[in-house]
């Protein structure tokens, strides 16, 4: 696993794990296909889908995020994506996992556990935190638009939206972002080859 995980991430032009960063991802993988083989965490259930999709696009989205940062909520976090894998990366960041179904909940917390993460899981609707986050990363949520509306109310002055998107849903979720407030765009970070996955990098002038 972990070569292939390298192996696809200096494709992408990027350094290849630690091998203690890489043990964590191993041992999230193993934890992953246990709890999928009897809760529907994820629809991608084989090791290379988890991979190329799940591993891939968090860790280039973790080594993307803007370095003065110090706050990071997921919205609708799932099984962790793309929110454990960038706790495992920047371990600089107060990461906050919001997940409002309780079995996702259950296992984000039992991740948290086996990997040694000091992250705090809201089992809950993201929209009722009441504190501000410096970055709230979005990724696979349903009704994307809506959610980006919402994440939006939860950002700090000057904080950063990431989420993890299509080239051709860009449009409609800039404009539910700045329907709230303005916002400047960085060009977007490629997420697979041969797709038009992309991260959307936006920072708020509120």
């Amino acid at each position: 696993m972990t070569l292939r995980l390298n192996q696809l991430l200096q494709e992408f032009g990027h350094p290849p794990l630690d091998a203690e960063t890489a043990q964590k991802f191993a041992a999230y993988l193993a934890l992953l296909q246990k709890w999928n083989a009897r809760t529907n965490l994820t629809s991608i259930r084989d090791e290379e889908g988890i991979l190329s999709r799940h591993f891939l696009e968090s860790i280039i989205c973790a080594r993307s995020l803007p370095e003065n940062i110090s706050s990071l909520l997921d919205f609708g976090s799932g099984a962790g994506f793309p929110g454990i894998p960038i706790a495992l990366i920047r371990k600089d960041l107060s990461v906050t996992l919001a997940e409002s179904q309780h079995k996702k909940a259950a296992f984000l917390r039992e991740a948290a556990r086996v990997l040694g993460l000091e992250v705090a899981v809201h089992s809950g609707r993201a929209e009722s935190l009441t504190n501000q986050f410096d970055c709230i990363t979005l990724r696979a949520v349903d009704n994307m638009p809506q959610a980006v509306a919402a994440a939006v109310r939860l950002l700090a002055p000057q904080g950063w939206l990431a989420i993890l998107t299509t080239q051709e849903d860009t449009p409609e979720l800039q404009n539910s972002a700045e329907n709230s407030s303005n916002f400047s765009w960085k060009l977007p970070v490629p997420l697979a080859r041969d797709t038009s996955r992309i991260l959307l990098l936006g920072q708020t002038s509120g």
